[in-house]
């Protein structure tokens, strides 16, 4: 029998795989292909699984940092990575640290994870499960954190619309038949506002639905080529030493063979059922995107949260469960910042014990609401929390006051805050991306550090493909490509992004505070900055084909560095 296979598009295939990195919410994510590796708890801790458990358990894996580049050091080992362990074990050793609480806002967090359980902020005020408010802060049971995206029946939100979607579907109802020679003069603002999102919600619809028709009419062909290949080279797994090691005469076999290594290759699949994965998540992706982020007619907040979204005055609503539908993301990035160090086994998070993660879940698989934003920003400041990452981002923000004045009381009470500068690979000069790094009136944000992401190698790709950059709005890059860190279920793997990137600095701000306590907002945001590593490397401009010198990608035009940060700690404290 002559087993045929069909013709694959390559470029389609890599733009069907790599498309979500500005599909996929929270918007600061890209998605890296690779394997998951989980490990049972450790017998002293049992941990009760996120997922049911399989039938068998896997095999320890031990300690996974050595997987971590971004620990690195630029001048010890040749890395561009912040130097974590170098700090550690030249600069810390001999001091004492103190305690710190990182709020993470984001789409929740795997409470259960053996790498995080232990770094979890508690609230000793709240006696857990009563369904009492015992502290009086408004928040009933909020022993680990809050849920602003939760109704007081315990359902929750996962996918939401985007922010232009929203403005457009109000805006139809409340400009319809009007022009801007006819709408009043008080609401002028309001409708350049829908305008200006009419044309971002058509551009992005005609977008993803040519996106959705590509991803779709591959999965079937690519899942055929697959299983034709298994059946003629007479394997179950189709990884790169199966594939190198084929032997052939047919040239159709010799054909398919080297497409799918390229393939594999070019998206970091480490198999073919891998690459299949990331083909039918991608296809998964564009049909939420359509389904909901899209839909005008989408509105789950109003059966599930049931408060007024425009009401920005309201603050006490959403529930407890602080993991939600899918915390992968959020986990992802509370590991990054603080997984346990010292217990030999997964990831070391950047900063050591006692920081803590306080979680705030208020990112849903879709557009963040800005009163949510607010809101998880005040939540997480009246509860301790002195340093907030933020991995999330959009292109509208039409209660963007109500965000000002949440960084404005942050930095009243000496809070820094920590933003991904997103994934559009835009010059934010010239793009919008919120929350923003200046305020209404032009001024700077003096507590806020805005972050892109950084690859593994000081070569033309050491600024991220997607990243977001900018002279003027992005302070600094940091790490962000293929870093490895907690999943749900116990479990570990590579995520890419400036959702990373964000995280990798928040690690670095709670290294400072926690060792150099005396350190307010600003001077963190100062020695991060001062201390980074400027780079005068030819990079690609995200998004172009042109090349410049990365120190002209940012504010600062380096990459974070610890070990330099806390020498200039040191000196500050002296």
């Amino acid at each position: 029998m002559t087993v045929t296979f069909p013709r694959v598009s390559l470029p389609l295939l890599l733009a069907a795989t790599l498309f979500s990195s500005c599909a996929r919410r929270p918007q600061a994510t890209v998605p890296t292909a690779s394997t998951a590796v989980s490990t049972p708890a450790p017998a002293t801790a049992p941990v009760a699984p996120a997922a049911p458990a399989p039938a068998a358990k896997p095999a320890p894996i031990g300690d996974q940092s050595a997987a971590q580049w971004y620990l690195k050091d630029p001048q010890l080992d040749k890395v561009p990575g912040v130097g974590a362990t170098r700090t550690y074990t030249e600069l810390l050793k001999s001091l004492t640290p103190t305690p710190v609480v990182v709020a993470v806002i984001d789409s929740g967090i795997d409470t259960t994870h053996v790498d995080l359980k232990p770094v979890l902020w508690t609230n000793t005020k709240e006696i857990p499960g009563n369904g009492i408010d015992d502290d009086k802060n408004g928040y009933v049971d909020d022993v680990h954190g809050w849920n602003f995206l939760g109704g007081p029946d315990g359902r929750n939100i996962n996918a939401e619309t985007l922010e232009m979607t929203r403005i457009v579907a109000a805006g139809r109802k409340r400009f319809k038949g009007k022009t801007a020679a006819t709408v009043k003069a008080t609401d002028k603002a309001a409708f350049a506002l829908y305008q200006k999102a009419e044309k971002s919600y058509a551009a992005r619809l005609k977008e993803e639905t040519e996106r959705n028709q590509q991803v779709e009419s591959m999965v079937g062909p690519l899942t055929m080529m697959v299983n034709n290949m298994k059946q003629a080279l007479g394997t179950e797994k189709l990884d790169t030493t199966t594939l190198r090691n084929a032997k052939t005469d047919d040239p159709n076999m010799k054909r398919a063979v080297a497409g799918m290594l390229e393939m594999m290759n070019q998206t970091g699949a480490t198999d073919a059922d891998a690459l299949l994965k990331e083909l039918e998540d991608g296809a998964k992706q564009e049909r939420s995107m359509l389904e909901n982020s899209l839909n005008l007619d989408f509105n789950p907040r109003a059966d599930i949260v049931k408060d007024n979204p425009e009401d920005m005055t309201q603050r006490f609503y959403g529930n407890n469960d602080i993991q939600g539908p899918d915390p992968l993301h959020g986990t992802h990035v509370s590991g990054i910042i603080a997984a346990v160090r010292d217990n030999n086994l997964g990831v070391q998070g950047i900063a050591a014990d006692p920081v803590r993660i306080m979680t705030i879940r208020a990112v849903p698989d879709g557009d963040e609401r800005d009163k949510d934003v607010a809101n998880a920003i005040r939540y997480a400041v009246d509860n301790g929390a002195q340093i907030i990452n933020m991995s999330f981002g959009k292109e509208f923000s039409p209660q963007r006051p109500a965000v000002e004045a949440a960084f404005k009381y942050a930095a009243s009470k000496n809070v820094l805050l920590v933003h991904a500068a997103g994934n559009e690979n835009n010059n934010l000069d010239v793009s919008d991306n919120y929350p923003a790094s200046f305020y209404l009136n032009k001024a700077p944000v003096p507590n806020l550090l805005t972050v892109g992401a950084s690859g593994p190698k000081d070569n033309a790709n050491l600024t991220a493909n997607f990243s977001n950059y900018s002279k003027k709005a992005v302070d600094v890059f940091a790490p962000g490509v293929g870093i490895l860190s907690t999943l749900p279920g116990s479990t570990f793997g590579n995520e890419s992004g400036t959702s990373m990137a964000s995280p990798v600095t928040a690690g670095v701000a709670a290294v400072l505070k926690s060792y150099f306590p005396k350190l307010n907002a600003t001077d963190l945001k100062r020695i991060i900055m001062q201390s980074a590593r400027v780079h005068h490397t030819k990079v690609k401009v995200p998004g172009t084909d042109k090349e410049a010198d990365f120190s002209t990608l940012s504010v600062t035009g380096g990459v974070v560095d610890m070990y330099e940060a806390v020498k200039l700690a040191q000196k500050a404290t002296l």
